[in-house]
């Protein structure tokens, strides 16, 4: 089953998010093997101002969902340090939220009681209820609330999920290829929905994704992480970054997003196929 209807988002009545700032300060990530160390992330700099979203692009294995974990306080930098205004991430930081590619919805619950995952401990039950419901009617579920997992279709269930992920109002939002699962078409409706959402709540979005057209579209900025070395030694660090012009909503067919896919394209290796 496949919804593709899109559904605008509704009008702002959510709390604004408090967006961080984003310093990724020389980052490696190790880690321990038969044969010595691995690194799969090596020396990465950057920082993501409050409010931006970017996306991270790379080759499998290169390191995008480990600098993922890094930022979310899931995982610890070998060497290195990562702050949100400032202050450094701690562990499971409360002032990020990660959406997967899969929902990872519990099948026993409605889609509300899901997304009441997400709230923050000890958050009183009419505040979490009228939280809830302000997210199930900003990602065009408010007449879904009552339904379980199996019922609902797979862009359902993955609006479900970024509702949940959003509950706390998170600072950041960490999102690992979050549309990778889904059919062409209900993709394209779940980019235009997290747009949507991004202007309710302007947190600061840090997406995984190896679709390149999809970071071209959503990002204020693309990261190229590309792999140093091959074998048991190979590494990743910050190989490009590429400024995304115009305004969200963008054109999708702007030549200008055709030129930085074939450049982002090269920089992955792939070089068109030429008769």
């Amino acid at each position: 089953m496949t919804n593709l209807i899109h559904t605008p988002a509704a009008p702002r009545t959510l709390p604004p998010t408090a967006a961080h700032t984003v310093r990724i300060d020389g980052v490696t990530r190790s880690f321990d093997t038969p044969t010595g160390p691995r690194h799969v992330l090596r020396d990465v700099d950057l920082t993501l101002t409050a409010g931006e979203i970017v996306a991270v692009v790379g080759p499998s294995g290169c390191g995008k969902s480990t600098l993922l974990r890094q930022v979310s306080g899931l995982d610890t930098p070998s060497s290195g340090r990562i702050l949100l205004d400032g202050a450094p991430v701690t562990s499971h930081d409360p002032r990020t939220a990660v959406g997967f590619q899969e929902p990872r919805l519990l099948p026993w619950r409605t889609l509300a009681q899901n997304v009441a995952l997400g709230l923050p401990h000890g958050t009183p039950r009419s505040a979490g209820r009228e939280r809830v419901a302000d997210l199930l009617r900003l990602v065009g579920l408010d007449t879904s609330a009552d339904l379980r997992p199996r019922q609902v279709s797979g862009g359902m269930a993955q609006r479900a999920s970024l509702a949940r992920a959003l509950a706390r109002t998170p600072g950041v939002l960490l999102l690992d290829e979050p549309f990778g699962a889904l059919d062409a078409l209900t993709r394209l409706r779940m980019q235009d929905l997290l747009l949507d959402v991004h202007a309710a709540e302007p947190t600061t979005v840090l997406l995984v994704t190896h679709d390149v057209e999809e970071a071209l579209y959503l990002a204020d900025r693309v990261l190229l992480l590309r792999s140093l070395t091959g074998g048991a030694e190979a590494s990743a660090s910050l190989a490009r970054v590429v400024e995304v012009p115009g305004r969200r909503p963008r054109d999708r067919a702007d030549r200008r997003l055709a030129a930085l896919r074939a450049e982002l394209l090269e920089g992955l290796g792939v070089t068109p196929h030429r008769r």
